[in-house]
């Protein structure tokens, strides 16, 4: 069956889905976007992702493309068209079309919105979190607004390619000082030996991740200490555990970094634990 998309009003094909070529997201990344990961039939943590999107078009003086309480029915309209129980579903916003120029268009202009569906196979992720991902570390070099979730995603596209080519499965940006920010497209978490989840506080430097505030209720759920501080690189390779977070990935372990492995190399206990225990926790909506 041909998936389906939502653009500025209709749901089309997804083959033939299209903007403007004038659409200042295309022009000049000019937007922001939403990852809700969508499990057993429920569109996961999706409140949360909203009231990001919110201040995410808020910082960019973005007007919503449609009321707020509108967004959750077109996603879940979006989700049903395209018969997906398990996968994501993605939203993205623009300042929306308008000659090209660097000034905001005039007042009234209105953003766009695309909102599209695809299928996950919950195998393979299970596979790959078995298994445990490996990971480069990268200079950071990305605008100093990462705390918005802007569409403007080139050097994570870049690190994320690096790490293709280096045999791993995502690149942590780390910045002048030697500490680690975040991963190309996820938080970046470490377990101390004493069994303390340590990510980089969220207030500057890093997308405050859904998924990451979500594993935060996880931990106090499962009796674990979260540490927000910053950690080098060397105290990551040294870590009884390392892990990233996101949508799409949840809790994914970390077995090796810039070749070195983490500990003894395999997927951590505490890592899966917070895997295992994220759906009963995470905020649920019927999809």
């Amino acid at each position: 069956m041909p998936r389906i998309a939502y653009v500025n009003g209709r749901y089309v094909a997804h083959a033939d889905a299209a903007v403007h070529i004038e659409d200042r997201g295309y022009q000049f990344a000019d937007g922001v976007y939403e990852v809700c990961e969508v499990a057993r039939g429920f569109i996961v943590d999706m409140p949360r992702h909203l009231g990001r999107l919110g201040r995410s078009l808020s910082e960019l003086s973005i007007a919503w493309p449609v009321s707020r309480g509108v967004m959750p029915l077109l996603m879940r309209e979006v989700v049903r068209r395209n018969h997906v129980t398990t996968g994501l579903v993605y939203l993205q916003v623009t300042r929306g079309v308008a000659s090209r120029d660097f000034l905001f268009p005039p007042a009234g202009t209105p953003s766009s919105l695309v909102i599209t569906a695809r299928k996950a196979d919950p195998a393979a992720q299970a596979k790959r979190a078995a298994a445990g991902i490996r990971i480069i570390t990268v200079p950071e070099n990305r605008w100093d607004r990462v705390d918005i979730k802007s569409v403007g995603l080139l050097p994570n596209v870049l690190a994320k390619q690096k790490a293709k080519e280096a045999g791993a499965q995502e690149a942590w940006f780390v910045d002048a000082d030697g500490m680690v920010t975040e991963g190309g497209s996820s938080n970046a978490w470490i377990i101390t030996m004493d069994g303390v989840l340590v990510t980089r506080p969220a207030e500057h430097g890093i997308l405050r991740g859904i998924t990451r505030t979500t594993l935060f209720d996880v931990a106090a759920k499962l009796g674990l200490r979260i540490e927000e501080r910053h950690f080098s690189v060397a105290e990551a390779k040294a870590a009884r555990e390392a892990f990233i977070s996101s949508a799409t990935t949840i809790a994914m372990p970390v077995v090796a970094i810039d070749g070195d492995p983490v500990a003894n190399g395999h997927p951590g206990s505490v890592t899966l634990s917070l895997r295992q225990a994220f759906f009963d926790v995470a905020e649920k909506s019927p999809a």
